[in-house]
Parts: structure tokens; C-alpha cells; sequence
């Protein structure tokens, strides 16, 4: 589709999202994230419904949180709690807030959804920008895995539930590090589509776009409870600091 805009998959997927992507381990995740905080205050790229936020909120953390889809905002706006938490509607990229932040966050391939790797090198650089003296950045996404394609294209059944089917359909650019999928949805009631688009790097590229933003590795683990990072590992929870002098 030639119309897709940061806020397309928002849009159109915010009231699937938490049943569909929901089954997270919410404990884990914010467990690692309130540690990382500290006083805070924190910062979380791509929002969404507040699946994250708002445990992190009810651990203590002062959150404010940037995202594209307004529909995804709205659908937090619903939650208890959601009403309060101060987010930017924008690209994340630009990270367009003030204040200076203990922690930003992005989590669930969620960086992804930056197209380019000029879009990429730019959120990192603004995330540094953004960080206190002790702030760190981290990014949870996927390891990348071509060998999922067969010809550069893939379908799945993602699920089956009652009278329904949800497939995944998509289309890789190997050159471009670039996967165009769609989930369709057939039911009785006829066929939906809910659009996706990302741009994915290898854990050594997103090293890389550290240091060029002044940034450094310091923990890269396979999972939320600090499981070891190996060859084999799927996806990766990297933290990020400043280089200091």
C-alpha cells in the first residue's frame, strides 16, 4: 500500500491488539524496567494501549509516552489510569518531548516500525539527547532470521478461533532489511486486513547506531529475567548508556 503512515497499523489494529498480542510477560517486563528506572522519570517510545506503561505506573514510575496512532491512545485512554499519563502524538523518532528521562524504552519490535535506517539513526540520536547524566535506552526486539522466508515471502495461520482465521501474509527485502506483511482476518462476515511494516537490524547494526549517537552497550540479554544472550537466541533486551569520558 502507498499510503502506509506511522500511524496506519496503530489505526487500524488498536481494537485487536491487546487480545491478539497480549499474552506477554507483563511481570518480567516491568520487573526489569522499574530497576532500570530507579526515581525515574521514564519514557516509553510507541505506547500503544499501555499494556507496559501502566503496570510500570502502578509499580511507582512516572511514565510519559510518545506514539503515532491515535486510535492505539484511545484505546489506553479506556484503561484505568490511562486518562492521566501525558503522551505525544507523533512519530517517535523525533522523541518530540522535553524533560530528560532516567530511562526510554521500546519494547516488542516496536522500533522496527521506523523504516529507515536514517529514521533509525535519528531515534537514537534523540534518545540520547532525551537521557539523564544516568539514563539508559532500551530496545527489545526480535533477532533477525531470514531463513523464516522461503523465496523472500511467507504465510502462516496465526490463529484459529470459532468461525474465524487469522493468516500472515508478507513479503521480505533482504537488501533493504524490509518485511511488508498483512494480517487477514476471514470470518463469515467476510475479509479484514490489518496492514504492517517494518525495517528490521541485526543486534550488531543497532550497536553501531549507539555509538554514532554517543551511546554504549552494556547489557544484552535474551529475555526480561536476564537470560543469557547466545547465538541461539530469538530476541534480545539491549540496554544502552552514554560514553563516558
Amino acid at each position: 500500500m502507498t499510503d502506509y503512515t506511522p500511524s496506519t497499523y496503530g489505526d487500524r489494529i488498536a481494537g485487536r491488539y491487546d487480545h491478539w498480542f497480549g499474552d506477554i510477560d507483563v511481570e518480567a517486563v516491568v520487573e526489569r524496567l522499574a530497576e532500570l528506572a530507579g526515581t525515574g522519570p521514564a519514557l516509553e517510545l510507541g505506547m500503544g494501549t499501555g499494556r507496559v506503561a501502566l503496570p510500570l505506573i502502578a509499580r511507582g514510575v512516572t511514565v510519559h509516552g510518545i506514539d503515532a496512532s491515535a486510535e492505539m491512545v484511545a484505546a489506553m485512554r479506556l484503561k484505568p489510569g490511562g486518562s492521566s499519563i501525558p503522551v505525544h502524538l507523533g512519530d517517535f523518532a523525533e522523541v518530540g518531548v522535553e524533560g530528560r528521562f532516567r530511562l526510554v524504552y521500546v519494547v516488542f519490535n516496536t522500533f522496527f516500525a521506523l523504516l529507515t535506517q536514517e529514521s533509525q539513526l535519528r531515534c537514537f540520536a534523540n534518545v540520547a539527547a532525551r537521557l539523564a547524566p544516568a539514563g539508559v535506552f532500551v530496545i527489545e526486539a526480535f533477532v533477525p532470521d531470514p531463513g523464516r522466508f522461503d523465496r523472500d515471502q511467507r504465510t502462516a495461520v496465526q490463529r484459529i478461533e470459532g468461525d474465524q482465521v487469522v493468516l500472515e501474509v508478507a513479503v521480505h527485502d533482504r537488501a533493504l532489511q524490509t518485511v511488508d506483511a498483512r494480517f487477514v482476518v476471514l470470518s463469515r462476515a467476510g475479509v479484514e486486513q490489518y496492514p504492517l511494516k517494518i525495517r528490521y537490524a541485526w543486534p550488531s547494526e543497532l550497536d553501531l547506531m549507539a555509538r554514532l549517537a554517543g551511546l554504549r552497550l552494556v547489557h544484552r540479554w535474551a529475555g526480561w529475567r536476564r537470560e543469557p544472550f547466545t547465538s541461539a537466541s530469538t530476541v534480545h533486551v539491549s540496554v544502552y548508556e552514554r560514553v563516558r569520558s
